[in-house]
C-alpha cells in the first residue's frame, strides 16, 4: 500500500530572508512546517554564518529548483584582512596572521584580477561531494581531498567600504562560486590574508529583494491566522511566487488544449511560438487556453515539445 504523504499540496516559491546561525536545511524545515507543505526543497545552501535570500520551493516547484541552483547570485560580503582561518570565515581556527599594509588602490587592482571567467578551487569546507560525502565531512577530520579548479565567472566585484582591516564588497557571480574561497584568494594575492566575517545574499537570478520574507513575518501571520481563524490559503499562500518564475530565463512555447494531456503524460507534442527557437532548446511550456504552466520541455527535430519536467496537477487547473 502506498504511503500517504503528510501535509498539503501547495506549489510555489518563498523568498526567505535566512537569518544567522541556522542552516539552510533547518530554515527549509521551518518554512515547510509553517505552510504545512507535503514537499519542499531549497535552491542553494547558505552557511549558518550567511544571511539573505534563500528561495524555498514548495510542492511541484521543487521540480524546477535546479534552474535556480544554476542561476547567477549577488552577495554583500565583509572581509577581515590580516587573518586567515581554516574555513575562510569567522567560524574557523586561525592559521595565519599578518600585518595589513594595503592601500585602497592595491585593493582595487587586486579585485580587478578576479573579474570575468576564472578558475576557483573550492574550499574543503564546502558541501561539494566526494565519494558521497560533503567535503566538510573530511575537513572536520583533518583530511584534505584533492579538488579540481572549477570554471566560474565574477561579473562584478565592487568595493563599497574600506576601513583599515575591513572591506565591504558587492559580488555578482555565476553558479558554483564560493565567496569564502574568493576572499581567501584575495587575501593571499594581497599578501595579508583575509576571511569572511559577514555574508549576505541579496539576489538569486532576478528575484526582487523586497519580496523576501522573514521568519518573524511568518510567525506574525501564523498568530494572526490562529487568532482570527484565517485559512493558510488566505494568509500565507499569497507570499508565494509562481513556480514558473524559476525558469523565467527560458523562452516559452504554448500547447493547444487538445495536446495538453498527452504532454503531461510524457509525450512530445506540437507547439506554438511567436519567436523562432532553435531545436534542442529548453523552454517554458504553457497551455494556450488558460496560460497554465505545464512544465519544461525540449524542442526536438520533429518540431515538437518533448517533456522534461512536468507539473502534476492535484485538481483540474
Amino acid at each position: 500500500m502506498a504511503r500517504r504523504r503528510k501535509g498539503r499540496a501547495i506549489d510555489g516559491i518563498l523568498l526567505l530572508d535566512k537569518p544567522l546561525e541556522i542552516s539552510s536545511n533547518q530554515a527549509l524545515q521551518k518554512v515547510k512546517r509553517a505552510f504545512l507543505a507535503a514537499k519542499a526543497g531549497h535552491t542553494g545552501a547558505l552557511d549558518p554564518l550567511a544571511t539573505g535570500m534563500l528561495p524555498v520551493c514548495l510542492g511541484e516547484a521543487t521540480k524546477f529548483s535546479q534552474f535556480l541552483l544554476d542561476a547567477d547570485k549577488t552577495y554583500i560580503v565583509t572581509a577581515k584582512l590580516g587573518v586567515r582561518t581554516t574555513t575562510s570565515d569567522a567560524d574557523g581556527e586561525i592559521v595565519d596572521t599578518r600585518e595589513v599594509n594595503v592601500t585602497e588602490q592595491q585593493l582595487i587592482d587586486a579585485c580587478e584580477t578576479f573579474k570575468g571567467p576564472i578558475k576557483q578551487v573550492p574550499s574543503m569546507f564546502s558541501a561539494l561531494k566526494h565519494q558521497g560525502k560533503p567535503l566538510y565531512h573530511y575537513a572536520r577530520q583533518g583530511i584534505v581531498i584533492e579538488r579540481e579548479a572549477r570554471d566560474i565567472t565574477i561579473f562584478s566585484l565592487n568595493i563599497t567600504r574600506f576601513d583599515g582591516d575591513e572591506v565591504d564588497m558587492e559580488v555578482h557571480c555565476s553558479k558554483g562560486t564560493y565567496i569564502r574561497s574568493l576572499v581567501d584568494d584575495l587575501g593571499q594575492l594581497l599578501g595579508c590574508c583575509a576571511y569572511v566575517s559577514k555574508l549576505h545574499r541579496t539576489a538569486v537570478a532576478d528575484y526582487p529583494s523586497d519580496k523576501m520574507v522573514t521568519f518573524e513575518m511568518l510567525e506574525s501571520l501564523l498568530e494572526k491566522a490562529q487568532a482570527e481563524q484565517i485559512p493558510l490559503t488566505d494568509i500565507l499562500d499569497p507570499l508565494l511566487i509562481p513556480m514558473d518564475s524559476a525558469v523565467k530565463a527560458l523562452p516559452s512555447v504554448e500547447l493547444t488544449p487538445a495536446s495538453r494531456d498527452s504532454f503531461l503524460h510524457g509525450q512530445p507534442v506540437p507547439y506554438v511560438s511567436e519567436a523562432a527557437i532553435d531545436q534542442g532548446t529548453l523552454v517554458r511550456t504553457y497551455c494556450t487556453e488558460d496560460n497554465v504552466f505545464l512544465g519544461v520541455s525540449q524542442l526536438d527535430n520533429d518540431n515538437k515539445a518533448a517533456p522534461k519536467r512536468v507539473v502534476v496537477f492535484n485538481s483540474p487547473a
